[in-house]
């Protein structure tokens, strides 16, 4: 499938006749990125296994240790001895997250009630993405938030007493909420307001809500609204080991080889299936493809896992708009891919949020697929495929993004002929270090 004699940021990918087997993915970004960096607000020693093993999250890591926390590796597990937010310290240089915006917005949220100044820098394509969104309502809270200009990064937070506020966000997005939520545990009422809450436009992902409620925190979900008040955490699994559960947006790739080309059960072994991040799982069964969650079970956090599986499938265009939008942004790059190979009009909408993440993605997508052969139509917020179309090998570049990068891999499993030459293909590390190499495993 690979190319072992490909360039060190290359990766060769060659048809594939069919893929199976059994697999596990790598544990939970947006899970291990949370699990960090509460543990390190918690008051106690936290143990944690699993955790993701992408440059991100070892951006997260690498900063709460900049904070004074101590965190230890022993054989898979990491043990985080949390110092409570009162316990933190000023870094001693700026706070580099990298290519991670989570790890950088919601360090914004963090460190605007810490009574000291912190820099906050990040990769040259980190420091092209939007801040003012979590900026201005930290403002609003009595943070001091500079930003450089067009509002991106390097953002300097210097930190202080902060005010309850009421905050309805004009874009639905996890990160800013849990941002805002962190500011909160430490904002203190006003005559109008006990806690700060949050309002989203369309529900986010809920992982940040589910693990601060099973750390104590005073935390209230009504409909689109979610209210903290300040208070203390608890360590999580308080005598016991927290194992974060396979990341979905991980195991998408393989979701897709494996709804593309599997003639036989594929496998992935205790993902985690939270129905805010399952938008793949409905566009999956919409398009036809046959998948089965097994096991099912809630893990300490409040997080469900469940074994999946699937096989190849015949499948028909679907409109992914609105919600279900939301709770599949990451997976959009790999759906287009899947809807190349279903009979009719597909269309994708409500998906501007693709045009500031890691890359521009509507156009990364858009341009790998053109180049393979695809028909498909750029739109503002999303993109439109016409399917089935044979998929042909083709030079594609990455753009710095791990999703294209991989999306991509996918697509040349699929393609009918020629070698699919990825440009950048060590972009993939941000997420998945191990992914080329796993996707090889499952192919016959």
């Amino acid at each position: 499938m690979t190319d072992p004699g490909a360039p060190a940021d290359a990766a060769v990918i060659r048809p594939a006749r069919r893929v199976g087997g059994t697999l596990a993915v790598p544990g939970d970004k947006s899970l291990s990125h949370r699990a960090l960096l509460f543990s390190a607000l918690a008051e106690g020693p936290t143990v944690l296994e699993g955790l993701g093993t992408g440059q991100d999250v070892a951006s997260t890591r690498a900063a709460i240790a900049a904070l004074g926390v101590t965190v230890r590796q022993e054989g898979p597990r990491v043990h985080v001895t949390g110092r409570g937010l009162d316990g933190l310290k000023p870094p001693a240089a700026a706070l580099d997250c990298q290519n991670s915006g989570t790890t950088l917005r919601t360090l914004m949220g963090l460190l605007a009630g810490r009574p000291f100044t912190t820099t906050l820098i990040g990769d040259a394509s980190l420091s092209t993405r939007p801040m003012r969104r979590v900026a201005d309502p930290l403002r609003a809270m009595g943070a001091q938030i500079a930003l450089s200009d067009g509002g991106r990064p390097p953002v300097v937070v210097t930190g202080g007493a902060l005010s309850a506020l009421r905050y309805e966000l004009p874009i639905a997005s996890a990160q800013v909420k849990t941002a805002l939520l962190l500011a909160g545990l430490q904002a203190q009422p006003t005559a109008a307001l006990d806690g700060t809450t949050v309002v989203e436009p369309a529900p986010t992902r809920d992982h940040t809500e589910r693990m601060l409620r099973a750390m104590g925190a005073d935390l209230v979900v009504d409909g689109p609204e979610v209210c903290i008040r300040p208070g203390r955490l608890s360590p999580l699994c308080l005598g016991a080991v927290y194992s974060v559960p396979g990341d979905l947006s991980s195991a998408a790739f393989f979701l897709v080889a494996g709804a593309l080309l599997a003639d036989r059960p594929l496998r992935l072994a205790r993902v985690g299936v939270n129905p805010t991040r399952t938008g793949i799982l409905d566009v999956l069964a919409a398009a036809g493809a046959e998948v089965r969650q097994e096991e099912l079970s809630l893990d300490p956090a409040g997080e469900p896992v469940a074994d999946l599986w699937l096989q190849r499938s015949e499948l028909r265009a679907v409109d992914i708009a609105g919600d279900l939008t939301v709770r599949a942004i990451d997976e959009l790059p790999v759906l287009a891919v899947l809807l190349t190979q279903a009979r009719g009009r597909s269309t994708i909408r409500d998906a501007a949020e693709l045009r500031v993440k890691e890359s521009d993605r509507i156009a990364a997508t858009v341009r790998m697929l053109r180049d393979m052969g695809a028909t498909v139509e750029e739109r503002a917020d999303g993109l439109e495929i016409v399917g089935p179309t044979p998929l042909h090998g083709a030079t594609v570049a990455a753009g710095h993004d791990h999703r294209i990068a991989m999306a991509a891999a996918v697509a040349g499993l699929a393609a009918v002929e020629g070698d699919t030459h990825i440009q950048g293909a060590s972009a993939a590390s941000v997420s998945f270090p191990s992914f080329f190499d796993t996707l090889a495993s499952i192919v016959d």
